[in-house]
């Protein structure tokens, strides 16, 4: 009897050490109207192009991030872009979803660049940092805006959607 009461306590216990070692990997989902959806984890991102963006805080102070940009997360989604984005493409737009429900819509010609100079990235670091709770672990960073209202916190989603009447 204490046999197999030691192996129920032992069992239990492995059990317990097993669930707390199983992280949830912080991920961005890219769905929509993509040829390929995709979850991208900090692993993902560290593996893409990585660039540099400074953009203004609140406060005007300027803030120096490190991600992946934008437009390059959606040609891995097959996103259309580049020749393809005339005409009627010109339509689709991509939503930017955060944990909070907050949201953010951009032009996919304002991600493009085809279309514009500016590089929007999907940060994961600040100052070299991992970005801290609250912003992180993924910031959209718009940099050349008046206001930071689109440098949105806590990303979890770009959701690519086609404007219809």
């Amino acid at each position: 009897m204490p046999y197999y009461f030691n192996l129920l306590i032992f069992s239990n216990l492995l059990q317990n050490i097993s669930a707390q070692s199983v992280v949830k990997q912080a991920v961005v989902k890219v769905e929509g109207e993509v040829l390929k959806p995709m979850s991208l984890g900090m692993l993902d991102l560290a593996k893409m192009k990585r660039v540099e963006a400074t953009m203004k805080d609140r406060d005007g102070k300027l803030q120096q991030y490190s991600g992946v940009p934008v437009f390059e997360i959606l040609q891995l989604a097959g996103v259309t872009v580049g020749k393809e984005l005339k005409g009627e493409n010109l339509a689709k737009y991509l939503l930017v979803r955060c944990s909070d429900g907050y949201e953010v819509v951009f032009s996919l010609a304002e991600l493009d660049p085809s279309f514009t100079n500016r590089v929007i990235i999907l940060a994961d670091s600040k100052d070299g940092k991992p970005l801290e709770d609250g912003i992180g672990p993924f910031r959209l960073v718009v940099p050349d805006e008046n206001k930071p209202a689109r440098s949105a916190h806590e990303v979890t989603h770009l959701i690519i959607r086609f404007a219809k009447d």
